[in-house]
């Protein structure tokens, strides 16, 4: 079969396709050809070495995937040849507080991932497909949509008529804004450019700051809200923007901290957090449990994920370099085989 490597931590030029022995699924595993994957901005960041528990190498990378069941090995009980299935982003985080152990499980870093055309899975790390989705519109769930769904829902306890705020229009962030308004939510949006703006207006926005004409953008979010700040930041930005965040959440709010879009650099005062009795806790995807949930509400409400570019195979290099350049709006697809 064919597949990509991450060779060496050279960054995307250290990517290479090659050609390994087709697998076959042992006892509770399962066989799947891959239908499609997706990137996510950690994907950038395996390729110059990675970060703590995601530094294998060489790698296959990509931890999310799509695709339809080839065969099954003794004991599976969940799954049949035929099924369409996305698998989770930890092998074996199914529910529960997560351990070390569990956490070194993560596809595309810590084990290999999913930018191959057959891959073998534990049958606990899949999951049915959402009958509405496609393959290339599941393959976009296992690490931003279980992300913002546990920012929001499992830790973040969203409550109708709650404020939330989301940074930028990548994959994490446009999830968000469709959860939270599942949800009954509020939602203020923000990024650099007027027309993704208006596209996640579109996508029902409520309120929209342009971050590179509005610098002071949290003074902006005070005044959405009447100066009470929102009920939680999804902080994507990382020490570029936290201090920013910070401020503009309420009292006893939240601040769910996921990304590091702005780099590792830097200092923040934390003073901010604890005059205001705020919650500051580190979003890292999640379990199978929190997916399955996340996926009865996105088949109850037909939520679409946002897909800005779909990708072939050969092209999965020109897939990382489209990201690299961010602009893209939602979630950059490479489909795998014809179907």
């Amino acid at each position: 079969m064919q597949a990509y490597q991450v060779q060496s931590a050279a960054g995307i030029d250290a990517i290479g396709q090659v050609e390994l022995a087709d697998p076959q699924p042992q006892a509770g595993q399962v066989l799947v050809r891959m239908r499609a994957a997706s990137l996510n901005f950690r994907d950038l960041i395996v390729t110059k070495g990675g970060y703590a528990r995601n530094d294998r190498c060489p790698v296959i990378p990509l931890s999310d995937g799509a695709g339809e069941v080839i065969s099954i090995g003794e004991g599976v009980t969940r799954f049949q040849p035929g099924d369409r299935v996305v698998n989770c982003f930890f092998e074996d985080w199914e529910s529960g507080e997560v351990t070390e152990e569990q956490f070194r499980t993560a596809r595309g870093g810590g084990i290999d991932g999913v930018l191959a055309e057959q891959v073998v899975f534990s049958e606990r790390a899949l999951l049915p497909i959402p009958t509405h989705l496609s393959f290339e519109q599941a393959a976009t769930l296992p690490c931003a949509a279980v992300t913002a769904w546990q920012a929001l829902v499992t830790l973040g306890r969203i409550q109708a008529g709650d404020t939330i705020l989301t940074l930028g229009t990548g994959g994490v962030s446009l999830f968000a804004l469709q959860l939270a308004k599942l949800h009954g939510a509020t939602v203020i949006i923000t990024s650099s450019s007027d027309d993704k703006l208006e596209r996640a207006r579109q996508l029902g926005a409520d309120e929209t700051i342009n971050y590179r004409s509005t610098a002071d953008w949290e003074v902006a979010v005070r005044r959405l809200t009447d100066d009470r700040g929102v009920d939680n930041v999804i902080e994507l930005g990382g020490l570029g923007t936290l201090a920013k965040s910070l401020s503009c959440t309420r009292l006893g709010g939240r601040v769910s901290l996921i990304g590091v879009l702005t780099g590792v650099e830097g200092t923040v005062n934390p003073l901010p957090a604890l005059f205001n009795r705020l919650t500051i806790e580190g979003i890292y995807v999640g379990s199978r449990s929190m997916f399955a949930a996340m996926n009865r509400a996105i088949s109850a409400n037909s939520l679409e994920p946002v897909i800005d570019r779909v990708f072939g195979f050969a092209e999965a290099v020109d897939a990382y370099r489209y990201l690299r350049t961010a602009n893209h709006f939602g979630k950059v697809v490479i489909r795998i085989g014809d179907h």
